[in-house]
């Protein structure tokens, strides 16, 4: 097995498990113990891997309690029957996984609602613009192969703990880098559009001017509890 979590400043760091008949320590715990070692207190998100093709495995139960008693926020990516999801660690303990001589299953589909498609969708943001997301200074974002529908939305703000506003996706615009405006820019709190692809550049290091983006127009509800 191995495993890789990411820390809250998107450090990325590695683990395999140290199989031992007396039980040695899962992947997760290893990748979890060097991010640790290297000063990461904060976590984003962890997922382990099977070898011999067998994909992403969802964590034992003893990883759970971990991640629960650590981490409660951090999002944990597991097998499910359309495909892996990212769920929270905290969401994950009273749920149950199958086990059979071959191996783990994926999670019981009986059991399993995934949060990820449980509700409005999600946009997930950076803690830094929630005060202006808040505030109304920000109503719009830019993205780049990352889909929203029009109606209501769940904005989540990647924080410690997680943050979350309840909001209506009132406009979809598909235009090229190049044609972004100051308008847009402006929607985002910024000034220009050439401001606006510099801070693109931050979130997406490869985009061009010429790739396809998605201005995604939102209005916050109310207080935006969601």
């Amino acid at each position: 097995m191995g495993a890789a979590v990411m820390a809250a400043d998107y450090r990325m760091f590695p683990g395999v498990n140290l199989y031992h008949f007396t039980g040695g320590p899962c992947a997760e715990l290893v990748a979890l113990g060097a991010a640790r070692a290297q000063g990461a207190r904060q976590m984003r998100c962890i997922v382990a891997v099977g070898n011999h093709g067998r994909g992403v495995i969802g964590p034992c139960g003893r990883d759970r309690q971990v991640f629960v008693d650590y981490y409660p926020t951090m999002r944990v990516i597991v097998p499910t029957p359309a495909g892996p999801r990212s769920v929270l660690a905290a969401d994950l303990m009273p749920l149950t996984q199958r086990w059979t001589p071959e191996g783990m299953d994926g999670l019981d589909p009986s059991l399993y609602q995934d949060p990820e498609t449980a509700g409005p969708p999600i946009i997930r943001f950076n803690p830094r613009y929630l005060e202006a997301v808040r505030t109304g200074a920000k109503t719009k974002t830019t993205r780049f192969r990352d889909p929203a529908r029009l109606g209501p939305a769940r904005l989540v703000f990647e924080s410690d703990p997680e943050v979350v506003l309840s909001a209506e996706v009132t406009g979809i615009r598909h235009c090229l880098v190049s044609d972004l405006t100051d308008q847009d820019a402006q929607a985002e709190g910024l000034t220009t559009a050439n401001e606006l692809r510099e801070g693109l550049k931050g979130h997406y290091p490869d985009l061009a001017a010429t790739d396809g983006v998605d201005v995604i127009t939102f209005q916050v509800n109310g207080t935006g509890a969601a």
